[in-house]
């Protein structure tokens, strides 16, 4: 059993959310998508009295992985990431160049993630989803009522795909086989934005409903 509080973190200039999960009943956490700010989220980590056992990567855009390195340097979590998205991992300091701003090259994963792989912490049950189309690693995590999907699906929108990587049918494909098969209630909590459900995406997304088409 686990008794999960889930902690957003909105940072930085691309309004990116770092999202920090705990199992209350053993003080065990992870970070999901640590961005710009990684003070800010090791003062929370710290200020909480949680041990932070992973770091847990939807993707491998600039915005989701600059706090990477000084997250691990200052906790020792191991760092997980989907192979595909190993090339744009390994060139931040490139990514970072695009946007006038410099980076230092993150530690290499510990782990490779793969679509069906459950990840436990504590009394917490996710399993992984491959879910490309934003990049081709881009992965989401699924369980207990919720879905962390990076940038795949927002509230009211999808993710961009004019990116390196990036594939409109696939993203479109990846949101209809691995977010529109999960039951209506579940949370829908997102790399940018504010939360929404799958419900509420399924009827109002223009993106979904057919209101607007992608080239």
């Amino acid at each position: 059993m686990s008794e999960l509080e889930v902690v957003p973190l909105p940072n930085g200039q691309f309004g990116e959310n770092c999202w920090l999960l705990a199992d209350l009943r053993t003080a065990e956490a992870v970070m999901i998508d640590p961005g710009e700010e990684p003070q800010m989220f090791l003062a929370e980590l710290n200020t909480r009295g949680w041990t932070l056992r992973g770091i847990w990567l939807t993707h491998a855009h600039i915005d989701h992985i600059l706090g990477v390195g000084a997250v691990k340097r200052a906790t020792g979590a191991p760092i997980y990431l989907h192979p595909a998205d190993r090339p744009l991992y390994d060139r931040l300091a490139e990514q970072a160049s695009w946007f006038g701003l410099r980076a230092e090259s993150p530690p290499p994963p510990d782990r490779e993630l793969e679509s069906g792989q459950r990840l436990e912490v504590g009394g917490l049950d996710f399993t992984v989803r491959h879910t490309p189309g934003h990049s081709p690693g881009s992965v989401s995590f699924v369980g207990h009522g919720m879905i962390f999907g990076g940038d795949v699906l927002f509230n009211g929108s999808i993710g961009r795909t004019d990116l390196p990587g990036g594939d409109s049918a696939t993203l479109l494909k990846s949101i209809h086989r691995d977010f529109l098969s999960l039951p209506d209630s579940t949370v829908v909590r997102s790399g940018h934005g504010p939360e929404t459900t799958i419900g509420v995406e399924r009827l109002t997304n223009p993106f979904l409903t057919g209101a607007y088409r992608l080239e």
